[in-house]
């Protein structure tokens, strides 16, 4: 007999849709762009030549339609890895889980989940108005250390460097890592930067940002900068690409995180129209994913 999944955990409303999205399965696309910013989903869809669908929720808005024959779904996540919690299982549920029945589906789907964000470089010679891929997304933020998780080999080193070089987790939680999705990234090289990317739970003193508190580690900017293991370095911090990784890999789903660089951190610069860059980020991105 199938376990049926309770109520009080998979929540479903009135209309039939998964609880904080409010979208119903039919309503998502396999295809799916995430961005922290709820008015930056139509900045995206304004590239659709049909929109089919339009949803509003807290601050998660959906919009799904069609680039040509793709159908794509752009969903509006909010900040931080807390409501990438929310965004990820909601999205895995949508497409793996029968909601009749409340039970796991026997055939299992993979969706394509490419973040369209915004980030500071920790590269010098990764300028502002530029675009950097994550290759993996390291955590310092705690999430998937509340699930079952395993790395292959490659990560596993990654994460111990990481670990030995800067010393954080003797306060911070315990750091995580995940690649990106490989069928993904191969479509995105030409004309973007590459490199790991740090999620962060918080945008000031967990960036290194002073404002009038003292920070437990002044030097984290350079601790970041200055991480290497063979040809592996730090290019950017954000606050939502490790989460989607982590639960992308465990939940079977391929998964990118692109970035518009806004503010470089060691050069001390930030982009003088970060909407233009964003908007180049954008326009480059659609032209790939609707073409895979």
């Amino acid at each position: 007999m199938k376990n049926i999944i309770p109520e009080s955990e998979l929540i479903i409303n009135d209309r039939g849709a998964i609880y904080h999205l409010n979208v119903k399965p039919e309503e998502l696309a396999s295809t799916i762009i995430t961005v922290g910013d709820p008015d930056r989903v139509k900045e995206i869809s304004k590239y659709f030549d049909q929109i089919e669908f339009i949803q509003n929720h807290r601050e998660f808005v959906t919009h799904t339609g069609f680039i040509g024959k793709k159908r794509i779904s752009v969903v509006s996540t909010g900040i931080g890895p807390d409501n990438i919690d929310i965004v990820l299982n909601e999205l895995d549920a949508l497409v793996n889980i029968d909601f009749s029945s409340r039970t796991i589906k026997p055939q299992l789907n993979s969706l394509n989940i490419i973040r369209i964000g915004t980030c500071g470089s920790l590269q010098e010679d990764i300028p502002v108005d530029t675009a950097i891929v994550s290759t993996h997304g390291l955590g310092i933020d705690n999430l998937l250390n509340y699930y079952l998780q395993e790395n292959n080999e490659e990560e596993r080193e990654l994460i111990q460097q990481f670990m030995q070089q800067t010393q954080i987790d003797h306060q911070f939680s315990k750091p995580y890592i995940n690649a990106a999705g490989t069928t993904l990234l191969k479509n995105f090289v030409d004309g973007f930067h590459h490199g790991i990317t740090v999620t962060c739970p918080g945008f000031y003193g967990p960036q290194g940002r002073v404002l009038r508190l003292g920070l437990q580690y002044p030097n984290f900017i350079d601790m970041l900068t200055h991480f290497t293991y063979g040809s592996y370095r730090i290019g950017n911090f954000e606050m939502e690409t490790s989460a989607i990784y982590g639960l992308g890999k465990l939940l079977g789903h391929q998964c990118l995180s692109i970035s518009a660089v806004v503010a470089n951190r060691v050069s001390h610069t930030f982009s003088k129209d970060g909407k233009v860059a964003v908007e180049n980020t954008i326009k480059k991105a659609l032209s790939i994913i609707s073409n895979i």
